[in-house]
């Protein structure tokens, strides 16, 4: 199914945006491994709306219930369950367009791949709500990889056309990285994200929505993770980042610009230095031939303005087949980009814990070298 994903360390998500809670179910994680419960809050507390200007009204605790898996801190090895409540649900803001395609949803897409009998409120299973369930998740691989000396760190790239200081592809501080994802609004240089704030707040007050780039990093990955062709890093990274909704471009390293420079500038030379492979640069994001580098990963994902706007948009009633006008109300976020942060790291970090238990001579390099 659609909702469940991974090859050795499996997930799967549950739940709609207005049903009684959301949850998932997470198969693969070792025994023995200590999980900050703490830590984890407060990582999926970024996920969450603070009831700002920038953020949706709608505002929810996202507690995980933990209903078997982790016992008094510690991970018994079995499957991890965690439900979510829906505990701030205004389902009626929606009945009036259960028929009516809002544009930039889900809304006719899922009318005719489920027949009509898809949870409309809030998205259903479409909606970003569904990506709570996904951080818990994340955050547990996050805190593991941690313990091996893997960092996983994003900050918002740009808003609109505003442009924050990217990562220093090749040096990149772990706790400097970790300190600037985990400010309110993630960005390097604190003045481009004051602007960023009032180009979100002018889209806000016009009725609109405007959408960004998220740049993320891994920090200390050794080099020989990964394989060739399917199973490659890139692939394994893209295949769960395109789950997180609104998600529509990924780029690694210099990604699209890497075809306006000839290959003896993109390529990434090598040079020993104390004994150990440097790269002089990395413009291929830190994976060659889908394999770590042992150089910081660094990619890109590109994410749309909010659909749910207020301005008056063309559309169908689907169900009468006539053509009609919306204007979405309801709690909406003028921009996701903020509250995506943790949800690239936790969806890479899932990716990356996949990968390292499906290769058990890295994973006891890992081991040793801790």
């Amino acid at each position: 199914m659609s909702s469940n994903w991974g090859t050795n360390l499996k997930i799967s998500v549950f739940g709609e945006s207005h049903s009684k809670s959301i949850g998932v179910v997470i198969d693969g994680i070792p025994a023995g491994k200590h999980i900050d419960m703490e830590q984890l809050t407060f990582f999926m507390s970024r996920r969450s709306s603070k009831g700002s200007k920038y953020d949706t009204p709608r505002i929810e605790k996202d507690f995980p219930d933990i209903q078997c898996g982790i016992l008094n801190s510690v991970t018994c090895g079995t499957p991890i369950c965690a439900i979510i409540g829906n505990n701030n649900t205004k389902s009626k803001d929606y009945e009036t367009f259960k028929n009516i395609a809002r544009p930039g949803h889900a809304d006719y897409t899922g009318y005719i791949r489920y027949g009509g009998f898809n949870d409309f409120r809030g998205g259903g299973h479409f909606s970003g709500r569904l990506t709570a369930p996904l951080v818990f998740a994340g955050g547990i691989c996050k805190q593991i990889l941690e313990t091996y000396g893997i960092t996983i760190a994003a900050h918002i790239y740009s808003i609109y056309n505003i442009y924050d200081t990217p990562f220093d592809s090749l040096n990149i501080e772990s706790n400097f990285a970790k300190n600037v994802s985990e400010k309110f609004f993630p960005v390097v240089d604190d003045n481009i994200g004051l602007e960023m704030q009032k180009c979100i707040e002018h889209a806000r007050d016009n009725h609109n929505s405007v959408g960004g780039i998220i740049e993320c990093a891994v920090i200390g990955l050794p080099a020989g993770l990964g394989s060739p062709i399917f199973e490659a890093l890139e692939c394994k990274l893209a295949s769960i980042i395109f789950g997180i909704p609104s998600i529509k471009g990924l780029e690694f390293g210099s990604g699209f610009d890497i075809t306006k420079m000839y290959g003896s500038e993109s390529n990434d030379s090598y040079e020993y230095i104390d004994n150990k492979v440097h790269c002089k640069t990395n413009n291929n994001g830190g994976i060659i031939g889908g394999i770590s580098v042992g150089i910081p990963i660094v990619f890109r994902t590109a994410i749309k303005p909010t659909p749910s706007i207020s301005i008056e948009q063309d559309t169908i009633d689907f169900k009468n087949m006539t053509n009609t006008k919306i204007q979405v109300q309801g709690r909406h976020d003028p921009c996701i980009v903020r509250r995506a942060v943790p949800c690239i790291e936790a969806a890479a970090a899932i990716a990356l814990m996949d990968s390292i238990l499906g290769n058990s001579q890295f994973l006891c390099k890992l081991t040793e070298d801790k």
